[in-house]
This record gives C-alpha cells, sequence and structure tokens, in this order.
C-alpha cells in the first residue's frame, strides 16, 4: 500500500509532463514578448521590451526572471526560449496534479483526486497555455501550492508561495487575499498566532519588487494593464458571457452533446456537485471553504471588470472547480450507491464511481484533442492549440528582415513573434510596450471591426519604417486614410482570413 502511495503521485506527474512534451512547442504571441524581455535582461539591457525604454508591458516579472535565469545557462539571447518555457511548465503542470491528488487524499476522497488530476493533466486549457509558454502553469502551481499548504496549517510555506504568486500575475490577489484574510479572522479570534516570520515571507519580495517597479518605471501596475483598458472595446456583458460558459464546461463536454444542452444542464449540475464537494471538505476541515470561493470571486471581478478575455484567464479556476466538482460526485454517488435500493457488489459500485469521477472526465477532456493538427507540428494536440497566426508572423519577420536597421521601427498590433524574430524598435499599436500610444486611446468606435483596431494619428505622428497588420485592423481607419496611402507603399500581402482579414499586409515607409 506504501509503495503505490508513491507509485500515483509519480505516474501522475509522468502523465501530465508527458502530456505536454508530445505536442511540443506551440508558442503563442504574449509568450514571445516575455521572452524578448528575458532576452534584454540577459543582455545587460535592463528590464525593458525596447532598449532604453523603460515599460513594464508584462504582467509576470517573476516568469520573466525565471526565463531569463534559464536562457542565461542555455545559450544567453541565443537560448530556445519555447522549448525552455514548455519544459518548465510540463514541470509545473506535473506537480500541480500530484498536488491535487494530494488535496483529494487530504479529504479521504483519493478518486476525485486521481480524476482531478488526470483532467488537469489533459485539460486543454492546461496544456494549450503550458506548450504556449505562458506564465499559466507556474501561476496555478503556485495556487495549488498556496491552497495545499494552507489546509497543512504550513502558514510560512503558503505565505512565502504567496509571495510568489503576487509576482507572476496580478489577480493572484484574489486568492492570496482570501487566505490572508481567513487567516486574519481566526488570528483575531485567538486560533491562530501573528507571526513575523509570516508577515517577512508574505511581504518582503513583493516589497522589493513593487519598489524597484515604482522607481524604474513609474508605477507598479504594469504599463499593459492601462493599455488594455483603453485600447479594447466589448460589450459590458462580454466577460460575464464568457466566462459563464467556461464554468458550465468544465470537462467540454459540450463537444458529445452540444453547447446548447451542455452549457444549459451545466447552469445547474455542476454548481450542484460543487456545492456537495465544498460543504464535505469544510465540514473536514474549514479552512477549505475560501479556497473553494476563489473561483467564484474570480468570475465576479473579471465579469465586473469586462476585460477582454483570452482564453488563458479560463484556466485558473479550473483545477479548484475540477476538485470541487469531483469530489462533490464523489460523495453524493458514494451515498446514493449504499443505499438498501441498490444490491450491487462492492466491485460493481467502485467501478461506477471510478467510471463517473476519473474515466469519463477524462475521455471528455481527451477528445477535444486531434492526432493531427491541420497547421504546425505534426504531432497529437488539443484542438484549441492553435498558433496559425504566430506562424504567419513568423513569415513576415522573413520578409522584413532585409529591410531592418539598427535605427528602424516596426509598428504592428501583435507584437510578440515579430518582436522576438527581428529585434527590431517595436511600436505596439494597442500600446502594451509602448506608452507613446496611450494618448490615441480611446479610439473613435467608427474604426473598429474588431480589437486591435489602430489609431492613424499613431501611425502618421511616429513615423514607423515599417507597418505590419491583419487587414482587419486597419480596414475602417488607417487603410483608408489618404495620408497613409501617400505615405507607405505595400511591401507583401500575406493570404489568410483569420479574424475575417483579407490577409496580413507588410507596408514600408516611402523615402
Amino acid at each position: 500500500m506504501k509503495k503505490l502511495s508513491l507509485l500515483i503521485p509519480l505516474f501522475l506527474f509522468v502523465l501530465a509532463f508527458t502530456a505536454r512534451m508530445l505536442p511540443g512547442a506551440r508558442t503563442i504571441d504574449d509568450s514571445y514578448i516575455t521572452f524578448r524581455y528575458a532576452q534584454n535582461i540577459i543582455a545587460g539591457q535592463g528590464f525593458v521590451y525596447n532598449p532604453g525604454e523603460s515599460v513594464l508591458g508584462t504582467t509576470t516579472p517573476l516568469y520573466t526572471l525565471l526565463m531569463a535565469a534559464l536562457g542565461m545557462v542555455s545559450g544567453g539571447t541565443q537560448a530556445p526560449f519555447p522549448e525552455l518555457a514548455m519544459m518548465l511548465n510540463a514541470i509545473a503542470d506535473g506537480l500541480t496534479a500530484i498536488l491535487l491528488y494530494l488535496i483529494g487524499k487530504h479529504f479521504k476522497q483519493d478518486l476525485a483526486g486521481i480524476g482531478a488530476a488526470l483532467a488537469w493533466s489533459f485539460a486543454p486549457h492546461s496544456v494549450t497555455f503550458a506548450i504556449g509558454g505562458l506564465e499559466t502553469s507556474i501561476f496555478v502551481l503556485l495556487l495549488i501550492s498556496i491552497s495545499y499548504f494552507y489546509l497543512e496549517r504550513r502558514i510560512t510555506i503558503a505565505a512565502f508561495l504567496s509571495s510568489l504568486a503576487l509576482l507572476t500575475r496580478p489577480d493572484s490577489v484574489l486568492l492570496v487575499g482570501l487566505i490572508a484574510l481567513d487567516h486574519l479572522v481566526r488570528i483575531i479570534r485567538k486560533q491562530e498566532k501573528l507571526r513575523w516570520i509570516d508577515i517577512l515571507a508574505l511581504g518582503l519580495l513583493p516589497l522589493l519588487w513593487y519598489s524597484f517597479a515604482t522607481i524604474q518605471f513609474g508605477s507598479p501596475i504594469p504599463h499593459s494593464v492601462q493599455a488594455k483598458m483603453g485600447a479594447y472595446r466589448l460589450p459590458p456583458e462580454a466577460g460575464f458571457i464568457r466566462l459563464l460558459q467556461h464554468y458550465t464546461t468544465p470537462f467540454m463536454a459540450d463537444k458529445w452533446f452540444g453547447t446548447v444542452f451542455t452549457v444549459g444542464l451545466g447552469l445547474f449540475l455542476y454548481p450542484f456537485f460543487y456545492l456537495i464537494g465544498t460543504r464535505l471538505m469544510t465540514k473536514i476541515n474549514p479552512r477549505s471553504l475560501v479556497i473553494m470561493i476563489y473561483p467564484w470571486l474570480y468570475l465576479a471581478v473579471f465579469a465586473i471588470a469586462n476585460p477582454l478575455i483570452f482564453r488563458w484567464y479560463l484556466t485558473p479556476p479550473l483545477p479548484f472547480l475540477f476538485l470541487s466538482i469531483l469530489v462533490g460526485v464523489q460523495a453524493f454517488f458514494s451515498s446514493l450507491l449504499q443505499q438498501p435500493t441498490f444490491h450491487l457488489p462492492k466491485i460493481i459500485q467502485t467501478g461506477l464511481l471510478i467510471l463517473l469521477i476519473i474515466f469519463l472526465p477524462f475521455a471528455s477532456l481527451l477528445s477535444n484533442w486531434t492526432m493531427h493538427p491541420d497547421h504546425g507540428l505534426e504531432r497529437p494536440a488539443p484542438g484549441m492549440a492553435w498558433y496559425q497566426l504566430e506562424l504567419l508572423y513568423q513569415k513576415a519577420a522573413q520578409i522584413v528582415e532585409p529591410f531592418l536597421t539598427p535605427e528602424t521601427t516596426l509598428a504592428a498590433g501583435d507584437v510578440g513573434v515579430l518582436g522576438y524574430f527581428t529585434q527590431a524598435r517595436i511600436l505596439d499599436t494597442v500600446g502594451l510596450n509602448s506608452p507613446v500610444a496611450l494618448q490615441y486611446y480611446p479610439l473613435d468606435e467608427k474604426y473598429y471591426v474588431t480589437n486591435y483596431a489602430v489609431a492613424p494619428d499613431l501611425i502618421l505622428d511616429q513615423k514607423p519604417e515599417l507597418v505590419v497588420l491583419m487587414e482587419v485592423y486597419g480596414r475602417l481607419g488607417l487603410f483608408k486614410d489618404p495620408r497613409f496611402v501617400e505615405q507607405y507603399d505595400l511591401l507583401a500581402l500575406i493570404p489568410t482570413d483569420i479574424y475575417g482579414s483579407e490577409g496580413m499586409l507588410i507596408f514600408i515607409r516611402k523615402e
């Protein structure tokens, strides 16, 4: 039995690790922004995107520093950052799978722990952004680690991990804040002691970073956060609807039963099991209540803030949803099958529980993988691991390469791939890495076909030598402006209909 207790975590780790290494790196545009920051750190340029410009255009300083550290021992500025990120994330997700199993075991719900770990190992929202090079895997590992150690009453470790989470993504404050509040209430009630080592573990690293960021960048708040608030245009209910769809299909069973049926059923079924699971866990360990509140606080905050919901924003609540729902399923059906109405042998009862808790969620998530992706690497991968746009931008980088000099400025709406592969000075038309763009937003709604619409005056005032844009970004504004037509020639058109575009357009400024 002791050997089995060691083999299960090892099996879960290997499975999660393999599920990320198998598809290979399918790097997302935003990840290349982090990689370029890491390259500039290694090159001695400082924590900058464009050398000489102190702009905090990333919301994940810890992950950026991790990438820089890995790069230093793996080839410097020429290190294979996409592969390094994939490897790091695969390890992180393997550890998360182990922790989910251990949390299930903590509540004497081993099957639910295994089911949650397997679901996390193959969930497209987990694998896609691990192989996509984002910080999501590290962030989720920290959230689950904080939860585990808080449940185990190892406060100092939980506090230190919380400090790391705060430096990985700012929205970690949602879970960290809930746990800190719960701990504070316990201190007031004399159930816990206030210890300086816990305060130091939580506050020292964030204090050092925020002090540095304020001095270096003028504000501890990432510039990209301000830019997103001004550049994107969304209906007020967009964030809530997107999150609600996600929360009602955590195991992505809509591929089997259709979106309408699955979402409708999920509105009632998953909250029902979640409440059962939360009730059981809270009864065993009252500390779990604030942890299980986290996904719903996350939904409320993001629905109210209503940012443009990128797919990786949907990932952090998932392991919490997996665990509590499956604990609820195990508790409900274990109780039901033990009723006198059911005269089933113990082995059949166990088999039914394994089917419901482990096999069906795993099979549903796995069905959202594809054996033969229609672009990129010819390896099995989640269907949502889509990076065709990034591949097109790599072609664009090759086209503009002969025209680049150290003084060249390249303007683009999606800047990650172009910045990483060209090393040109980048004018970010959304403004995530270019503060000069903020003064041109908010933009008149008449220019929008989709988000990322470009302000014509930004290009005409800043006069970049090269402009690379999806046609849809400039359809109603920049490309209709006679001043732009007069000053720029079309250098190349890369055929694509992504986002409803009529190609990716590359313009060069006339001499």
